[in-house]
């Protein structure tokens, strides 16, 4: 009994060290990127399966560091027993998380009346692949998949891709209008208030580069164009492994 009481005192004393230790690197790191970047808050920091080095999330850019703050790698972190992406899967919960938070009212949605699956799709106006999905839409909404549209004018604010944008959200009919502008039609010019700005900037935070970007709704981000029957085929399978 003696032996065991001791073996117990020894576990805790080495498991509170461990914390204080990783207390102690998570105060040395979050003062170096104070220093770094004052304006900027990382959304967390943890520990890895590697020992001393942490992970460190803004958005969803992902670095690791050193316990002091000082070494700095960038990359994915893979685990080779498992071949898992530790990197993505934190982004990809990252997405997911974001995703969860927005309104589907500020998009513009496409659907079946009973839809299966939910796509999320960041689009441009003027990508020829973006118009190449949608004149998919219907065999889309045949498989049950609804399309719930966010506009990523590729060129930014204050763009005639970024307007063309505005004028579909601003339109009476905003499925209509997204069709006539997806064929290269013109639409009149409006303004009013709409989320467009914001929708750009989501897509920036999930790491949408280019369009079209589909998300899918366990966060994972496919990036460029897929026919519509092999994108079915791929959210049946997302939802059987779930």
């Amino acid at each position: 009994m003696y032996k065991l009481s001791i073996f117990f005192i020894i576990a805790i004393f080495c498991v509170q060290i461990s914390w204080a230790g990783e207390a102690e690197d998570i105060a040395n790191i979050t003062e170096r990127l104070e220093k770094l970047a004052p304006q900027d808050k990382p959304e967390s920091i943890r520990p890895t399966a590697i020992n001393g080095l942490y992970e460190v999330v803004f958005g969803s850019d992902i670095f690791y560091t050193s316990g002091d703050g000082r070494y700095v790698l960038q990359g994915a972190l893979v685990d080779l027993d498992t071949n898992e992406n530790l990197t993505e899967t934190t982004r990809t919960d990252i997405r997911k998380g974001l995703m969860g938070k927005l309104d589907e009212s500020e998009m513009i949605v496409f659907s079946p009346e009973k839809p299966r699956h939910t796509l999320t799709v960041f689009t441009d106006i003027d990508c020829g692949y973006c118009r190449k999905l949608h004149a998919e839409m219907d065999e889309l909404n045949s498989y049950g998949v609804k399309v719930r549209y966010m506009m990523f004018p590729r060129s930014g604010p204050n763009t005639p891709s970024f307007q063309k944008a505005v004028n579909v959200w601003c339109a009476k009919d905003q499925q209509v209008s997204m069709t006539m502008a997806k064929l290269g039609e013109s639409l009149p010019q409006a303004n009013c208030d709409n989320p467009i700005a914001s929708q750009f900037n989501v897509g920036q935070q999930l790491g949408v580069t280019g369009t079209p970007a589909l998300l899918l709704g366990d966060g994972t981000l496919i990036p460029g164009y897929r026919p519509a029957k092999d994108l079915a085929a791929m959210l049946d399978e997302q939802a059987k492994s779930n």
